[in-house]
C-alpha cells in the first residue's frame, strides 16, 4: 500500500486530495497494525521461550577489597541491585557464580550500592562488568549442611535430574519442589532449613524446558498447562518410593503448576496440600502486568495474551498448542479449589503482583492460609524474612502432619 501511494504522488498523476487522504490513511493503518502485532508477538513469544543466554543488565563499577580482605562488589544503584536480602551474582551462561550479602550503602556514592562476596560458587570476575542478580542463593543442598542424593523421575520426555533429600521423624511425609520460570531445582534449597525442621522428606526435582530436564517437543513453556504432567511424575517417584503424605512447593509459575497438577492429574487425590511461594494465581493478571511494566500499550498486551491462547497464534508463538489461559486463573476458579494451601506472598512482589493471592485468600478461607511479606522481591520471601517464611512453613506442616496422623506413623 505505501508504494503505491508514492507512485500517485508523481507529477504526471493528479488524484482528489480526499482519495489521496483516504489512501494515506489506510497505509498508516496498515503500518500501525504491523507494528502491534509484531510487538504483540515478540511479548508473547519471550513469555513461552526459555531463555538459553542470560546475560543481565546489572552493572558492576568497582570490586573493592575491605581492611579484612573481604571482596565487595559496588554495582549502579537500581530496584534490583537495591533490592534487600542476599542474592546471587551470575554472568552469562551461568560461567561465575557468587553468593552476595544484603546492599550496603557506598560512602560518598550515593548512586553505587554494595554487596559482599560471601561465596564464590565458580568462575572468575575478570572482565566481568554485568550480570544477573538471583534470589535462588545456593547451589547444592550441601551449601546449607544438607545431604542430597541425586535421583532421576522418569518424566514424558526421557529422565529429570532431582535431588532427593531424606527425612528423619516425618520421612513418608514428601514435599516435592517445582521451581519457577527460568529457575532450576535449587530454588527450592531456600525452604531446607524449615523443611528439615519438621524431619520430612524433599524431592527438589526438575521439568521440561528448564535447562536440565529435556526440551518439550516444542521447547516452549506452558505456564502450567503441560508442565503439571511432569509433577505428576514426581508424584508417582515418590509414591513408589514410599510417600505416604505429598505436599506440593510452588515457587512462581511453579505455583501455577502445582495448581494444574492438584486439579488435573490421576493422583490428585495422593496430594495432601500446596504450599506457594510468589505464586502465578491468574497469568492474565501477570501478562498484563509485564506489559504496562514494559510500557507496552493494553492492547498490545491483550493481543498478545490472545496469540498464546488461541490456535492461530501457534505460527507467532511457536507453541504446539495454545495455553488455557482461562484454566489457569484461580481467581474466577476459587470455587474450585480443593486442597488446603499455603500462600506466601510479598506486597512488595514486583514481578507477580500479589492481587490475585489476596483475591483467592478473601475468596476461600476454609481451605488458604495466606502470609503476607513486605520489602521481599519476587521470591525473595526466604531472603528478606528467612525466619517469617520458615515459621509460616512449619506452622502449616505442622498442622497438615496433625491432620494426617494415621498415615505419617513411622
Amino acid at each position: 500500500m505505501a508504494r503505491n501511494i508514492v507512485d500517485t504522488l508523481q507529477p504526471r498523476k493528479t488524484i482528489p486530495a480526499t482519495l489521496l487522504g483516504v489512501g494515506l490513511g489506510v497505509g498508516a493503518g496498515s503500518l500501525l497494525a504491523a507494528s502491534v502485532s509484531a510487538l504483540a508477538g515478540y511479548f508473547a513469544r519471550r513469555v513461552v521461550t526459555p531463555e538459553e543466554r542470560r546475560i543481565g543488565n546489572s552493572m558492576i563499577r568497582e570490586v573493592v577489597t575491605d581492611a579484612e580482605g573481604k571482596l565487595w562488589l559496588h554495582f549502579v544503584k537500581d530496584a534490583d541491585t537495591n533490592q534487600p536480602g542476599p542474592c546471587i551474582f551470575l554472568t552469562e551462561f551461568d560461567a561465575c557464580a557468587l553468593r552476595l550479602s544484603a546492599p550496603a550503602d557506598v560512602p560518598g556514592k550515593p548512586r553505587l550500592v554494595a554487596r559482599k562476596i560471601e561465596h564464590v560458587y565458580r568462575g572468575s570476575l575478570e572482565g566481568v562488568r554485568r550480570g544477573y542478580l538471583s534470589g535462588a542463593i545456593y547451589e547444592h543442598p550441601e551449601d546449607l549442611g544438607f545431604i542430597a542424593e541425586d535421583v532421576v523421575v522418569p518424566l514424558e520426555g526421557g529422565d529429570g535430574p532431582a535431588w532427593l533429600v531424606r527425612g528423619t521423624t516425618n520421612k513418608d511425609v514428601w514435599v516435592i519442589g517445582v521451581h519457577g520460570r527460568g529457575a532450576r531445582r535449587n530454588e527450592s534449597i531456600r525452604a531446607l532449613p524449615a523443611l528439615g525442621s519438621m524431619g520430612v522428606t524433599a524431592l527438589l526435582m526438575s521439568y521440561r524446558n528448564d535447562g536440565l530436564a529435556p526440551h518439550a517437543p516444542d521447547g516452549r513453556y506452558g505456564l502450567g498447562d503441560t508442565e503439571w504432567l511432569d509433577v505428576q511424575a514426581g508424584i508417582k517417584f515418590a509414591l513408589d518410593h514410599g510417600a505416604q503424605q505429598i505436599i506440593l512447593l510452588g515457587w512462581s509459575m511453579g505455583g501455577a503448576i502445582s495448581l494444574q497438577t492438584a486439579d488435573r492429574s490421576e493422583l490428585a487425590d495422593r496430594i495432601d496440600s500446596l504450599m506457594l511461594v510468589g505464586p502465578v494465581i491468574n497469568w492474565v493478571d501477570v501478562l498484563s502486568h509485564q506489559a504496562r511494566a514494559n510500557k507496552i500499550p493494553q492492547s498490545v498486551g491483550r493481543f498478545a495474551q490472545w496469540l498464546l491462547s488461541n490456535k492461530a497464534g501457534r505460527w507467532v508463538t511457536g507453541q504446539a498448542a495454545p495455553v488455557n489461559l482461562r484454566r489457569l486463573n484461580w481467581v474466577d476458579r476459587a470455587s474450585e479449589l480443593k486442597h488446603p494451601t499455603l500462600i506466601m506472598h510479598s506486597r512488595d512482589d514486583e514481578f507477580v503482583p500479589n492481587g490475585p493471592s489476596l483475591k483467592l485468600a478473601a475468596l476461600r478461607p476454609d481451605l488458604v492460609t495466606l502470609r503476607t511479606f513486605t520489602k521481599a522481591g519476587h521470591t525473595r520471601e526466604p531472603n528478606v524474612d528467612p525466619q517469617g517464611f520458615s515459621n509460616a512453613i512449619t506452622n502449616f506442616l505442622d498442622k497438615r502432619i496433625a491432620a494426617n496422623e494415621p498415615s505419617s506413623q513411622h
